[in-house]
């Protein structure tokens, strides 16, 4: 048995949970989100705690199964606290600034670059070189900040670039010189 899927999800005291059919919705103090999940599994609450079980021990069905609490789980995260991930722009003359519902970043590019938010998604600019990507839905936030690094993803000779807050970027040594005769 799956030891991620057997594993209970506690319900902080604000989530709400509806289970209609294989329809998932959950309403929290930051928003809701539903989801719709497949007919190998199945989802019962009992008391302020919801199990994820699958329904036959089929290869497929046991495929799914961790995979379905942990996205169960982080809906309830996610409307009861919320993600965010932070990214950091190093190089010299990087920034990047919000305009109305725009993010403009300016990368080393000719032109600036803009992204437009897209719904569900909020982000912060502190000082210039850190940008803050939050919401309620852990995958679109995750894949918000992916897009905007691979804008201008960090290169190995002098780490120039927007990466992850906390990212290691492996350096290469540059060419060397001559050798003499």
């Amino acid at each position: 048995m799956s030891r991620i899927g057997r594993r209970p999800i506690a319900l902080p005291a604000k989530v709400e949970i509806q289970i209609e059919g294989r329809q998932i919705s959950v309403k929290g103090p930051k928003g809701q989100l539903s989801r719709s999940l497949p007919p190998l599994i199945s989802v019962d609450q009992a008391a302020q705690m919801l199990t994820v079980s699958r329904v036959n021990e089929s290869r497929p069905a046991r495929q799914l199964h961790g995979l379905c609490r942990t996205l169960v789980a982080n809906m309830v995260d996610g409307v009861s606290k919320g993600f965010e991930r932070k990214l950091e722009l190093v190089g010299v003359g990087y920034r990047a600034s919000i305009q109305g519902n725009k993010l403009i970043l300016n990368v080393g590019y000719s032109n600036p670059v803009e992204i437009p938010f897209p719904p569900g998604i909020q982000m912060a600019v502190e000082n210039n070189t850190t940008i803050v990507v939050s919401g309620i839905d852990k995958e679109l936030v995750g894949n918000t900040a992916a897009r905007i690094r691979a804008i201008r993803p960090p290169e190995p000779y002098k780490g120039k670039g927007i990466r992850y807050q906390g990212e290691q970027v492996r350096r290469k040594a540059g060419k060397s010189g001559k050798a003499k005769k």
